[in-house]
């Protein structure tokens, strides 16, 4: 029996049957939120297996088993696309992106008590068990934390551990909206939950994987190699259904990208590329894709990021900037990676006027117009924090 603030859970319950999903997501659909985790593993597969839904309302939690044999999970799928539920998550992002994959849909609307504790004062990207502690007072069990979630029959233990993450979610989710309207700063939290909207975010292109591998001095020649290699094996994890670093990792694509080798023997020689990948179907295959990169016309290469040439004193500056942050971060009680990130910092040291989140809305507010102003010699830094002093024509 798991209690919260409040509410006594009398029971755990494993569902494997499509009766008993269709009957409590149609309890769930008329509740005001529901509370949600998802347990997969994706260790030896490119696409994620996802063996466990966990799902709470303020009466009832229950784990779904989408491994169970002819479960019918479009209940699960409607109730996560009913706008009139709430969908709760701790770090949605990946938990979205396997519900996106499992029915082709976003889950919408969501709140995610790990932005919504970032904008209140518990740092930098906390850890559930973190929340739970503080928030609940209670410690998690970690001892199934690493079971292998496709092996059946689960455990009474296993099951207890998986919806325990939901049944202390709804505290947690409690005390983190409270705090957010005591603070005012429920639009704060909306605003960055609302780039978990952002489509681009699950349905991913192979196309523009390319930009995260990162090259040293990239020319556009090596990027355009580099695009179509990264496709290539984006496309070939995709299809046998394996990790893509099994395919070929990304230290090899790199150097591939700035080489170019053209025969079997080159590619061979590249560090992490065995003879067998190099002489087989695959090799084969790479230098075909080397091959489009460099005979794609040269206005049609990518371009390497250029940015704008650094300022005298730009290190200097982004230091105080990062001094800066951290005060108005620790002031303010809002996680200082949520306000801006050293990109962010750099294009405000480099750029006259750059277009990025920091320098709008409530982070202007809290941090960017000073950002602007220490830049311009406006305000200085002392040992009590920023000090405006006067500035001479």
């Amino acid at each position: 029996m798991a209690r919260t603030f409040g509410l006594v859970y009398t029971q755990h319950v494993l569902i494997t049957n499509s009766t008993d999903v269709y009957d409590f997501c149609a309890r769930a659909a008329k509740s005001e939120f529901v509370t949600v985790d998802t347990e997969f593993v994706r260790e030896k597969t490119y696409w994620p297996v996802l063996c466990l839904i966990q799902i709470a309302t303020r009466s009832e939690a229950v784990a779904i088993d989408p491994l169970a044999t002819g479960i019918n999970l479009q209940p699960v799928h409607d109730l996560m696309k009913n706008t009139s539920v709430l969908k709760v998550f701790h770090s949605a992002s990946q938990d979205m992106q396997i519900m996106f994959n499992a029915s082709g849909t976003l889950v919408e609307p969501v709140f995610d008590t790990q932005i919504a504790a970032m904008v209140s004062g518990y740092g930098d990207q906390p850890a559930y068990a973190t929340l739970v502690q503080q928030i609940v007072g209670e410690s998690i069990d970690k001892r199934s934390q690493m079971t292998d979630w496709t092996r059946r029959p689960l455990t009474d233990n296993q099951v207890e551990y998986a919806i325990g993450d939901v049944t202390h979610l709804v505290d947690v989710y409690d005390r983190l909206f409270e705090q957010l309207n005591v603070s005012g700063r429920a639009s704060w939290a909306h605003e960055e939950m609302g780039h978990l909207r952002d489509l681009d975010l699950y349905n991913i292109e192979p196309r523009d994987l390319w930009r995260k591998v990162r090259l040293r001095r990239p020319t556009r020649r090596a990027l355009a190699v580099l695009r179509e290699i990264t496709e290539w094996r984006e496309i070939n994890a995709q299809t046998r259904n394996i990790p893509k670093g099994w395919v070929c990792r990304d230290e090899a694509l790199a150097e591939i990208a700035m080489n170019s080798p053209q025969t079997s023997a080159a590619l061979e020689r590249v560090r992490g590329i065995n003879e067998r990948f190099a002489h087989g179907r695959d090799g084969e295959a790479l230098l075909d894709a080397v091959k489009v990169g460099l005979e794609l016309p040269d206005d049609e290469c990518p371009d390497p990021e250029k940015g704008n040439p650094p300022l005298r004193g730009h290190e200097t500056l982004v230091a105080l900037l990062q001094a800066l942050l951290k005060l108005r971060s620790d002031e303010n009680g809002v996680a200082a990676q949520l306000i801006a990130n050293r990109k962010e910092l750099d294009r405000i040291a480099t750029e006259e006027d750059p277009d990025i989140r920091t320098l709008s809305g409530w982070r202007r507010e809290i941090y960017g117009a000073d950002a602007i102003a220490l830049k311009r010699g406006e305000i200085a830094l002392t040992a009590d924090g920023p000090t405006v002093r006067v500035v001479t024509a």
